[in-house]
Formats: structure tokens, sequence, C-alpha cells
């Protein structure tokens, strides 16, 4: 018995150990709960909470997967802060549904990949949710304690040129105010597709604009409906001419007050900007803006480089200082217009076809199209008229000039007015801006029928070049 009896004593020890350090883990540090955004109705059944009620949530290296809050209170004793590092603002926009941004960590981490910083993330749902026009009666009074906040961060080591906003919507509106309040010397200001409602005829003072920061950049995608249409920072991207982002549902406002669902589809071209933003700080591949008066001249090929505004350095969706512009001193609100396609990374490859064709007896219309072996094909018509003899148009492809494998030509003219037979002189492609390849590919003497399309294959590699 004796030794059934020293057994079971062994074996309570062994047990007792079990609970009191592996199971209690006593001698590991206490789980930290993550920091989340407040629940909005929560908020609205405290009377003492008041009507903006912001607060900030901390994202760093160390801690890239979990949010502390943060407060001025909490400086002294939060171990993730670094005043010596830069510090990015996110600023949400307008929430229509009450609800949290669903994005803000995936930007957050986004942006720690990218680059060791602070990353605050600015947390003001519950003045950001009642009808549109009093959020936007109250975004100043948001801006003005968010600048009390940046004051505590200055006290605390911290510099104005550090600090880096990214607003999206009302966001951006918001993030410019501060700059105002801060005389301009905030260091940059990323408008994420600043808000259009009620800012379009707004003074400078009450909105966005390259005064607001030492940079200040903007990304457009819904400039027709809930993004504002003009220029409003030192460089503005505007995306696929700036409304139409390839991929969002064309139809508007589906109702939107009797099915929840669709309201992402609604707002598809509005947050396009966003994504694009993340996409870019994943550094896939360079999303670059070409200068161009307007998304039509663009379009037929009368901007081709950066020479003009930028010296030749055509500036970069993402965190290279100014964009990658190196002009001193800084132009303000230049147009900058590039095309995307329809899902992450997003990039697309400019390729400016060029047609020169023998005069046409009637009208006639032209089906080209791009194909690249593991890519989908990108096909795009043009029409030409009996007073011309050259067209020029661009074509937003997923691979380089010098991965397309064959081009295709299709008389797609109605058979009783449109021109029988087309003679080309010749079929010139070529990628700008300009990296690789500095001559045009062409084919020359190529006569199309109506029915039988024309094809051409490329052979070439890109170490060719």
């Amino acid at each position: 018995m004796g030794w059934k009896l020293k057994t079971a004593e062994i074996f309570l020890s062994v047990l007792t150990f079990y609970v009191t350090y592996a199971v209690e883990g006593k001698n590991e540090e206490p789980r930290v709960e993550c920091a989340d955004f407040n629940n909005k109705t929560w908020l609205a059944n405290h009377q003492q909470v008041s009507k903006l009620h912001v607060q900030y949530l901390l994202f760093t290296r160390k801690n890239i997967d979990c949010a502390s809050l943060f407060s001025e209170a909490s400086l002294k004793s939060n171990t993730y802060f670094n005043s010596s590092l830069p510090t990015k603002i996110i600023v949400h926009g307008y929430r229509a549904l009450g609800t949290k941004p669903s994005w803000v960590k995936i930007l957050a981490q986004a942006l720690l990949q990218a680059q060791n910083a602070n990353v605050v993330v600015v947390d003001w749902v519950y003045g950001a949710s009642f009808a549109y026009n009093l959020v936007v009666d109250n975004y100043k009074e948001v801006a003005v304690q968010i600048s009390v906040f940046i004051n505590q961060l200055k006290n605390h080591g911290c510099k104005l040129e550090s600090f880096h906003f990214i607003g999206i919507s009302l966001g951006a509106h918001v993030s410019g105010f501060i700059g105002t309040l801060f005389k301009g010397e905030i260091g940059r200001i990323t408008g994420l597709d600043p808000a259009g409602p009620m800012f379009k005829g707004a003074d400078i003072y009450d909105r966005l604009d390259p005064s607001d920061a030492l940079f200040v950049e903007a990304i457009h995608t819904d400039s027709d409906y809930f993004g504002i249409s003009i220029p409003v920072g030192h460089v503005d991207f505007f995306l696929n001419g700036g409304k139409d982002q390839i991929g969002c549902s064309r139809s508007r406002f589906p109702s939107i007050l009797v099915y929840f669902p669709v309201y992402g589809y609604v707002i598809c071209d509005h947050m396009r900007a966003l994504h694009v933003y993340i996409s870019a700080l994943n550094g896939t591949c360079p999303l670059t803006g070409i200068p161009c008066s307007s998304y039509e001249d663009f379009l037929k090929g009368r901007c081709l480089d950066c020479q003009g505004a930028f010296h030749g350095t055509c500036p970069q969706i993402g965190l290279l200082e100014n964009n990658g512009v190196t002009v001193n001193p800084l132009h303000k609100q230049e147009k900058l217009f590039l095309m995307t396609t329809s899902s992450p990374p997003f990039c697309a490859h400019h390729i400016l076809v060029h047609l020169n064709v023998s005069r046409l007896d009637k009208s006639a219309e032209v089906q080209v199209t791009l194909r690249t072996r593991g890519f989908a094909e990108t096909e795009q018509r043009i029409k030409l008229q009996t007073d011309g003899k050259n067209y020029r148009m661009v074509m937003a492809h997923p691979a380089q000039l010098c991965e397309i494998d064959s081009i295709q030509l299709k008389n797609t003219g109605a058979r009783f007015y449109r021109q029988g037979d087309i003679h080309f002189v010749s079929v010139c492609i070529i990628e700008f801006p300009t990296v690789r390849i500095a001559k045009p590919l062409c084919v020359r003497n190529i006569d199309i029928t109506r029915g039988s399309p024309w094809n051409h294959d490329f052979v070439q590699l890109c170490e060719d070049f």
C-alpha cells in the first residue's frame, strides 16, 4: 500500500504543478486584449459620452496584429509608440450604417510592412454615423480634437513633418483642416477619393488643398458621385479617368434602403482608391501616373511621358517621397491619369496602338485584340472615318509590351453601310512611359476584309531588350 500512496502523492504534485503553471500560466505574461472601434449602439446608451467620442488605436511592428488603445495618458506606459519614427494617422470617413471600417487593420498592416512607423487609427465612427449633412457640419470639430492630440505627441518629441495623414473620403477633408490648423507644416496628406458632396464648391479653407501639408496627394476613383471632381493636391491621380472603375457595377443606388448588402456595390468605385493604395503599398508592381490635360487626350495617346511638369520622372502611388517627384518647388494640382485592371494588384500596362489607314470610301469600325498567354485578352474598338488616316488609342493590358504574343484586327462594321475592305499602311504598338522598348513594334501593308480577322504573332522575349 505504501508504494501506491507514494505514487498518488507524486501524481498529485505533478497535477498541481500543471494546473498552477501550465494551465493558469503564472509564469507567462498576462494576455492582452486587442483594442477595437467603439460600438455605436453602446455609446448611444451612455449619456455621459460626447457626441463625437474620438479615440485612437495604435499599431506598430511590435503589435502589428493587435491594436492598443492610445492616448496622452498612455504615452509614458506604452512600450510600442516610438517618437523617433514617422507617424501615420488613418482617418476614416462617413459611416452611413454606423459600422466600423473593416479595412483598417489591412491598411495599417500594409503601411507597417512598407515602412517602420507608428500607425494611429482615428476612431470617430459615432460622430460619423448621423445624417451626412450633420456629419459634415461637425467634421471640423473632429479635426480640432485630433489637432489637440497631435500637439500632445509633439510635446513628447514628435515633429510635425514626421506626420503623414491618410484620409479616406470625408476623412481627407478632416485631414486637410488639421493641416490648416498647423499652417501646412504637416509632412504629408494622402486623400483617398476625397468626398465630393458639399465640398465641390467649397473654399480651400473648408476642404483639402495643396497648402494643407508639405506634400498633398489624392487618388480619385468616383469623381462623378461620392468623390470630388477637382484636383486638391500637389499631384492628383485620376484612375481610369477618376469615375467608373473596371469591375464595379454601373447601376447606382439599387434600393439601398431595402437591401443593405448592395451597399458595397454602390460604393465600389468610391472605395477603389483605398484598395489600389493598399496594393501599391504591397509593392507588387508600380502604379504610375501620366500628366495630361484630360482623360480624353490621354486615351487618344496625346500624353506619353512626364518630360514637362516632372522633368521625365513619372509620379508613382505609394510611399516614395513626394511620389518620386523631384522638381522643386512642387507644382500644384497636377492631373495624372492611369488605367488599372479590375482586381489586385490593379496594375495595367499602357499600350499605345497607332493605326495608319488608307483613305476609306465609307466609315468603318475595327476591333483590336491583344493577347498574352496566361492573361485575359484585351479588346477595344475604334471607329474609322472617311477623312482620317492616323488613329491612336491607349489600351490597358495586364502584361508588358515584350510579353504580348499576338495582335488581331477585325473589321466589325455593319455590312450595308460600312467599309468592306480596309487597307492598313501600318499597325504599331508601343508601351509608355517607355521602360525597355524605345521603338514601336510595327507591321506594314495589311488588308482586312469583313468577317476575316487578321492576326500577327510577335516572337520576342523581354530579356532581348
